[in-house]
């Protein structure tokens, strides 16, 4: 198990040294690197930074990274996509240049943003896939999005009656990934950019309803009352499970019985976790204590677990997110870099814990876990011990998820884990 994640030697907390001076760490390159990288004491010096100069740091190493990225999966290319989704392909450097612009106003990344949605969009007119991270419904999204902050209204009309236009069929399952739980998540996410009621809640109250319905169907098979199917798998996770459903439907305006049955069905994940306090990857698979993940595991967990505890104010739901951080921070430096399943993304979970709280701990290991990858991530996916990801331009996969968690770190308090947290 332990071949899956780095051991965690990094201290419990180290205080912040005023008197450090960013200047006292650079190298002769302007590196930061008073000790050789990759050295505890190199990671120590980072980790005692003040605040404002670490994150300065992250935020040249965040536009250095976006620099390459744009390169290799734009420029390359001649500016042909052939995969247009957010979470491997083309999409996902839009994103990034989206979350870029938001931390730095500079309007080339908005310019650059535009131009590479309109590539998606002819590379996606084709595609049944609906959701945000992998469908069409992403492109046309992000499009109307950025066409907002552009002010063109004429191309904001254009990608929402695009948008409009994609139907969900029969075949679509109920999870995030590809299903109607990130169709869902697209519209909440073109009302709150867009403004209330863009998307009419009432256009979503079906697709809501049945969601349910068929959760109460296959939860009456056991203890759980909602239980869905991806593949002929009861999964737990994000991607496509129960933590992503519920996550998206507490979003939303339900009945008293609709909610108390989201509650449910978390406490039934609660009582069903492992005794390490992580959690099963699926109902089949309750054995095997491997996987801290935020696709499959306590991180992705953990982020509904706080959207919980935000919604319903209970106690126990902040207690079993807090749980699942600390598997988090003992097992969740991975040997892969992304987003999906990778240090970056479980980073998120300290993010969300520390808005929600304000407990200055989950701050430190946010940066304990960025601090790690800005000293160790190059050097150690040069020797082969990091896994850049199977398309390693990539958001969910690859370097892109560390350049958006970089610039994350750079106004914590705003930051969301990207096509999960609102």
């Amino acid at each position: 198990m332990a071949d899956r994640y780095f051991p965690n030697e990094m201290p419990d907390f180290v205080p912040e040294n005023p008197k450090l001076l960013e200047e006292e760490v650079k190298d002769k390159h302007g590196r930061i690197e008073i000790h050789p990288q990759g050295t505890q004491d190199s990671l120590v010096k980072l980790l005692s930074l003040p605040y404002s100069t670490l994150s300065q740091q992250l935020q040249r190493a965040a536009l250095d990274l976006k620099e390459t990225i744009v390169v290799e999966t734009w420029g390359l290319s001649g500016q042909r996509v052939e995969d247009f989704t957010l979470y491997s392909g083309t999409l996902g450097t839009a994103v990034l240049l989206f979350k870029s612009f938001q931390v730095t106003r500079n309007k080339n990344d908005l310019n650059l943003c535009l131009e590479i949605v309109k590539a998606c969009d002819s590379s996606s007119m084709q595609s049944r896939d609906v959701t945000f991270m992998c469908g069409r419904g992403g492109v046309c999204a992000m499009g109307a999005v950025v066409a907002k902050y552009m002010g063109d209204d004429q191309l904001l009309h254009y990608y929402l009656a695009q948008f409009k236009e994609i139907r969900l069929s029969k075949d679509h399952p109920d999870e995030l990934l590809y299903g109607r739980a990130g169709y869902l998540w697209t519209c909440l996410f073109l009302n709150k950019h867009l403004g209330k009621e863009t998307l009419a809640s009432t256009s979503m109250d079906a697709i809501i309803r049945g969601i349910i319905k068929k959760g109460r169907t296959l939860g009456k098979r056991g203890g759980s009352p909602l239980m869905f199917e991806w593949y002929g798998e009861r999964y737990w996770g994000a991607a496509h499970g129960l933590a992503g459903i519920m996550h998206v439907l507490m979003e939303f305006e339900l009945a008293s019985d609709e909610l108390e049955d989201v509650k449910g069905t978390l406490r039934y994940m609660i009582r069903n976790r492992f005794p390490s306090g992580n959690y099963p990857a699926s109902e089949e698979d309750k054995k095997r204590d491997v996987l801290v993940h935020w696709c499959h595991g306590a991180p992705g967990i953990a982020l509904t677990l706080i959207k919980a505890a935000e919604v319903f104010g209970d106690k126990e739901f902040l207690e079993a997110a807090m749980d699942a951080a600390e598997v988090v921070w003992n097992r969740g430096l991975l040997k892969r870099v992304g987003i999906c399943h990778g240090i970056s993304g479980n980073a998120y979970v300290f993010l969300s814990l520390y808005r929600l709280t304000g407990i200055v701990e989950y701050l430190y290991r946010a940066k304990a876990f960025a601090c790690f990858l800005l000293d160790r991530a190059h050097m150690l996916m040069s020797t082969g011990e990091l896994h850049g990801g199977d398309n390693p331009y990539s958001l969910f996969e690859g370097i892109g998820g560390m350049a958006h968690l970089f610039l994350d770190m750079v106004q914590p308090k705003n930051a969301r884990f990207p096509a999960y947290e609102l």
